[in-house]
């Protein structure tokens, strides 16, 4: 027994069998080198546990502590995400307020000289190269790691929903991420630090889990536990949460962010766990900025990162004429977030072109070209910034102090008074020389009137910069642009009203709180969590209503013209990304419409050489375990008289769709368009030569779509492919002078494709899946028994030298296969999925969709009610895409059908 183990590698070679002939029928012969594989850039996690023999044995083994206490480990990992992404919010915020106060200061120093000097030339100079310098250091790190540029959120939103982003959760993405926002919110880049960190606190989460760190390999525990798609998504869940939580200082709103705006999958247990990871984070942001910012060490009442301030009458006003918002005030709030919805569109208009602009003639440069189009950006925001302050604004009297944070703020702290007399401040400077979350308070809570025409100005400016700037190769969030840009128009919508509307009683600060809900919503489309995020950050639940109503009027209106901006850029990426529900359109179709029929299949026991051969010329995740019945259903049929068939044996031959029908109804529904083009043009002769042209090219689209189908299908090579179109062209040209025989010709063809089909397709009993990674692990480990030996000689290996290398499993051509004899049988049946999710072929498409995204799957087998295998749904074929196109032939063939149908009547 051991011998035979031990000569798995050095086994004498054998004869190919028939065995082989079968598994390589089902490759494409296109090319079998490994860079001319065609790849997907984005493939689906696998959410699904596989329950091969190893895990089942992994299972009722686990008798150790560590695995009596893993739901243990599991809170306290979730609770270290949550402490190392406040972490990561604080170091962000730190610098961020280090820099820009080294940056706010030189440059004031300089204006307050050069005002008497008259050399603000000297100031922008300044200003600019300071800007300039800081934008080049932050595009450098995404040029170094690409996917840190951007706010991340779509990059995430996809991870959650089940879709394999490359370099998405790795920790050089971390580093670029969380310095490089530093130097783009530093560098005066109308940007928002709140979106990389979400993305920063999803990287600490998928990170920490593994308990070991491809970049400082010394990391590596011996903790397998965690290391399953599964799990980690679980635990990026909660990272993304915590990074709302830091952001925002909005725990429950972080858990409604992951909800909504990702997870595919959700559980009573996912919610608690996830909470308390954002629970966590709020409480590491608040114990560090207690004393780092604030100088009380353990004052846990400390806000977060953004926090909006008190939201109350000014003290002059504190009679019954001030409220906060009334029943009218509803009124108008709903027209803002019409107006915010369709400005929202705008935006994502605007930007969307912008984005494919850079797609097609900035991406595909060099890197340099993108950092240097970063520093172009930077270089005319902070020159349009300067020239406005400096210029357009207006002098407002200060009124008093506001309240901001809960105490008493005098205004001189963060109003700039450029070339303003003592009393008053430059109200554009106020906007342009601050922080944007400063900004945003001051237009909360800033008592001084801010004049329309610095409103608008500031408003247009913003506007356009923020969404040049969204897309650049940078680190770069949206939600504070949008909060600020909102809250700018919806101030100047409370200014209008009051002065020449005459709508006196009103709180200025609650129109612009509308107007930044409107505005956001209006870009980013979402709801649930937008609104709790909202009222969390602005401690006020009065609030809760109108933001809502906002909320949805500014996603019904924006949604007439176009999608979120976070489903635009998902979109633009190609990413496969699914939606909470197929379209209703789609109910039409049946799963055998839409699903893959080549396979690639393995047997329980396959040669070495035919895996090989199969992984280095597909790059599919699983396999088929079959087996064939065809000679099992051959007896059969002799075995039982046709005329003394039951009624049983009758129903199963009739509505049991094999792989060969499914064939045959595909190929003989074109067969029938193609034919009752054919009947109808001989009857009819074109009036024009527009018609006539038109006629031709339908009829060669038509032939030369059957037969270049029924190539690919016996060969898949470009040439074939090629030289079938003469013989479409020829086709047309005989039915032209004989229209009969032609058609009599095509009705041959057909029986003759028949007789091919059932042989090519011939039925496959379905006995489990393997995973990809599992066959190379197998073939790593040189997991095979000689043929002369039983299978039980095979080696054996454990669960966790399946999932050693994971995530980053070896491909099959950067592994050592010199020492396996390819002649030596791998036993598959021990390390397959028996179980997998199925579906039967007449499932609705609708059905099969929500399946597949719930359960979070990466392949869905159809099989009928004999247990063959007919096909396999993937992602790719659930895209809007896909369904689209299936739909569409789906429709031409009922109605080419139902012409049929009238003509032969």
């Amino acid at each position: 027994m051991s011998q035979a183990r031990r000569c798995c590698c050095c086994a004498q070679s054998d004869e190919d069998d028939e065995e082989m002939s079968h598994i390589v029928d089902t490759i494409s012969q296109t090319s079998t080198r490994h860079a001319n594989l065609p790849r997907k850039d984005y493939e689906s996690l696998d959410y699904d546990v596989c329950y091969s023999k190893p895990y089942l044995d992994m299972t009722e083994a686990r008798n150790t502590w560590s695995s009596r206490h893993l739901e243990l480990f599991r809170w306290i990992v979730t609770f270290s995400i949550g402490i190392c992404t406040g972490l990561v919010a604080v170091f962000i915020d730190y610098f961020v307020r280090l820099l820009s106060k080294l940056k706010f200061g030189t440059v004031e120093d300089s204006i307050l000289q050069c005002s008497q000097d008259g050399c603000l030339v000297i100031s922008l100079l300044i200003i600019v190269a300071i800007d300039a310098a800081f934008v080049f250091i932050a595009s450098s790190l995404v040029a170094i790691e690409p996917i840190a540029g951007g706010s991340g959120i779509p990059e995430i939103k996809c991870y959650l929903n089940g879709i394999k982003v490359p370099h998405v959760v790795r920790l050089k993405t971390l580093i670029s991420k969380a310095v490089g926002v530093l130097f783009s919110v530093a560098g005066g880049l109308f940007v928002g630090k709140e979106g990389p960190m979400i993305h920063s606190g999803a990287i600490v989460g998928a990170g920490i889990p593994q308990f070991q760190s491809i970049t400082f390999r010394k990391l590596n525990f011996n903790f397998p536990y965690f290391r399953t798609d599964r799990d980690k998504r679980d635990f990026v869940s909660g990272g993304a949460a915590a990074g709302v939580a830091a952001a925002f200082g909005s725990p429950i709103g972080g858990v409604l962010f992951s909800l909504e705006e990702g997870s595919s999958f959700w559980n009573q247990a996912l919610t608690w766990r996830t909470f308390f990871c954002a629970m966590s984070a709020t409480f590491c942001l608040n114990f560090m900025l207690s004393g780092l910012v604030h100088n009380k060490w353990g004052a846990l009442d400390q806000p977060g990162l953004i926090n909006f301030g008190i939201f109350t009458c000014p003290e002059s006003n504190t009679d019954s004429t001030c409220n906060l918002w009334t029943a009218y005030d509803l009124l108008l709030f709903i027209v803002m977030g019409l107006g915010g919805g369709l400005l929202g569109a705008l935006f994502n208009f605007i930007n969307s072109h912008l984005t494919v602009y850079r797609y097609r003639h900035v991406n595909a440069r060099p890197r340099y070209v993108r950092v240097l189009e970063s520093v172009l950006i930077a270089v005319v925001t902070t020159s349009i910034a300067f020239v406005a302050a400096m210029t357009l604004g207006e002098c407002k009297d200060i009124k008093g102090p506001a309240i901001i944070n809960g105490s008493n703020a005098e205004i001189g702290e963060s109003v700039r008074t450029y070339f303003c007399e003592n009393g008053t401040y430059n109200d554009m400077a106020t906007l342009f020389f601050n922080s944007q979350e400063t900004a945003i308070k001051q237009l909360f809570h800033q008592q001084g009137t801010f004049s329309l025409p610095s409103l608008a100005i500031f408003f247009v400016f913003f506007f356009f910069l923020s969404c040049w700037t969204y897309g650049a190769m940078v680190p770069s969030g949206l939600f504070v642009p949008c909060l600020l840009c909102g809250a700018a128009y919806g101030r100047f919508i409370g200014n209008v009203l009051n002065e020449y509307v005459g709508y006196r009683n009103i709180y200025s600060g609650s129109f612009a709180l509308m107007g930044s809900a409107a505005f956001l919503g209006g870009v980013v489309r979402m709801t649930i969590s937008l609104t709790v995020i909202l009222i969390e950050s602005t401690n006020e639940i009065s609030y809760g209503l109108p933001i809502m109503v906002v909320l949805m009027v500014a996603k019904w209106s924006g949604d007439l013209f176009n999608k979120g901006l976070y489903d635009i850029h998902v979109h633009l990426k190609g990413v496969p990304h699914l939606e909470w529900e197929a379209s209703k359109k789609v109910e039409k179709l049946r799963v055998h419409e839409i699903m893959e029929t080549n396979l690639t299949y393995l047997y329980p026991h396959t040669r070495v050489r035919s895996v090989i051969s199969i992984l280095r010329t597909t790059m599919h995740h699983a396999y088929p375990i079959i087996t064939d019945n065809t000679r099992n259903e051959d007896r059969d049929s002799r075995m039982v008289d046709s005329a003394l068939e039951t009624q049983n044996t009758q129903f199963k031959k009739e509505h049991t769709l094999t792989r060969a029908k499914e064939q045959l109804q595909r190929r003989e529904s074109q067969m029938s368009i193609d034919l009752q083009r054919m009947r109808s043009s001989s009857t009819r002769i074109p009036n024009d030569r527009h018609a006539a042209d038109e006629f031709q090219t339908s009829q060669s689209w038509s032939q030369g779509a059957y037969f270049s189908s029924e190539i690919r299908h016996r060969n898949s090579s470009i040439q074939n492919e090629e030289s079938d179109r003469p013989r479409a062209a020829s086709m047309e040209e005989e039915h032209r002078n004989h229209p009969v025989d032609i058609m009599s010709d095509l009705s041959n063809d057909s029986q003759t494709h028949s007789r091919d089909i059932e042989d090519d397709y011939r039925p496959l009993t379905f006995h489990g899946v393997i995973l990809r990674s599992h066959l190379v692990a197998l073939l790593k480990k040189g997991v095979c028994y000689a043929e002369n030996s039983p299978s039980s000689s095979q080696r054996t290996i454990r669960y966790e030298e399946l999932t050693e290398d994971y995530p980053r499993y070896p491909d099959i051509h950067d592994i050592d296969l010199s020492h396996i004899n390819r002649n030596m049988i791998m036993d598959l049946t021990q390390y397959m999925n028996p179980c997998p999710y199925t579906v039967s072929p007449e499932t609705p498409v609708s059905k099969v969709f929500n399946l597949f995204r719930t359960m979070g799957l990466r392949h869905l087998e159809v099989v009928n009610s004999s247990g063959e295998i007919l096909g396999i749904v993937t992602r790719h074929n659930l895209t809007e895409e896909f369904l689209d196109e299936k739909l569409k032939v789906h429709e031409r063939n009922q109605e080419e059908m139902s012409e049929s149908d009238v003509i032969i009547s």
